[in-house]
């Protein structure tokens, strides 16, 4: 049997905003305008299908990236001074974190959602 992640929706109060951003800190093409989405294509055929919405529950999105994505990802993170963090709880400012023998870091993107770039899965 084969069970993987396709899409899920990611509500934004600025739905152009919110895919700008993502495509931008990922490294990844231009969103498709597919009304009444804008989908953000992974490299791994999920999609983030960014949808308008006036109130919106912050989520987290964690990405898996190779160790030149990261640092990518954390060139254009410090390039601009976003802030991020080494935990999802945002207690350790300006740090990144070392689990499971690779890397990863926290940030905000807009309307809150938590985003983390690691370079291992977690438990491997």
């Amino acid at each position: 049997m084969k069970i993987e992640l396709n899409h899920t929706i990611v509500n934004a109060t600025d739905q152009r905003a919110t895919a700008g951003f993502l495509t931008w800190v990922l490294g990844l093409p231009a969103a498709e305008d597919e009304p009444p989405f804008l989908n953000v294509h992974l490299t791994n055929d999920a999609i983030l299908s960014v949808m308008q919405a006036g109130r919106v529950h912050a989520q987290h999105y964690a990405f898996l990236v190779g160790e030149d994505e990261f640092d990518a990802v954390f060139a254009r993170l410090t390039e601009r001074g976003i802030t991020y963090f080494a935990d999802p709880h945002q207690r350790h400012p300006g740090e990144i974190n070392h689990h499971d023998g690779g890397r990863g870091v926290y940030w905000l993107a807009p309307d809150g959602h938590v985003l983390e770039a690691i370079t291992r899965p977690y438990g491997g």
